[in-house]
């Protein structure tokens, strides 16, 4: 049984499901932060999912992605898969851009994160209800308190 590793739930927020994946978004103002996380137990690894599941998951990133990008007119998209603290399969999707703090750097271990205030958080959810709802296409469903 699925079920979200600890550290993922304490420093991010769920925002909703997808058809395969959770979106959490990370707890961190400086940059718009998402992680996508495989609703499957026990894998660690994308190979380790379901042909049919490695599709989803291509586009999930893909739409997740380019909400990013054209939304928030990110300068690039970085998506990562480490897992070296959180052994469940999990993808950062970060929109970076040339002025942000860590630019050119990896976001990890670069700068102390900024917490959203609740303003910020509401602001933030708002905006991505926003960008889901004009964008379509891949079945989406918010966590009751963001709804």
């Amino acid at each position: 049984m699925f079920e979200l590793h600890p550290k993922l739930a304490e420093d991010c927020f769920h925002l909703g499901n997808f058809e395969l994946s959770q979106l959490l978004m990370m707890n961190d103002y400086h940059f718009p932060w998402f992680i996508l996380v495989p609703q499957r137990a026990n894998i660690t690894e994308i190979f380790q999912l379901g042909e049919s599941d490695q599709i989803k998951l291509i586009k999930e990133i893909s739409y997740l992605s380019s909400i990013i990008k054209t939304q928030f007119k990110a300068t690039k998209i970085n998506v990562a898969a480490l897992g070296n603290m959180v052994p469940q399969l999990h993808l950062h999707v970060i929109g970076r851009f040339n002025f942000d703090t860590s630019w050119p750097h990896p976001v990890w271990g670069r700068a102390q994160s900024l917490a959203y205030t609740k303003e910020q958080l509401m602001e933030r959810i708002d905006f991505m209800r926003s960008a889901f709802n004009q964008r379509g296409e891949l079945p989406f469903k918010w966590q009751e308190q963001w709804v």
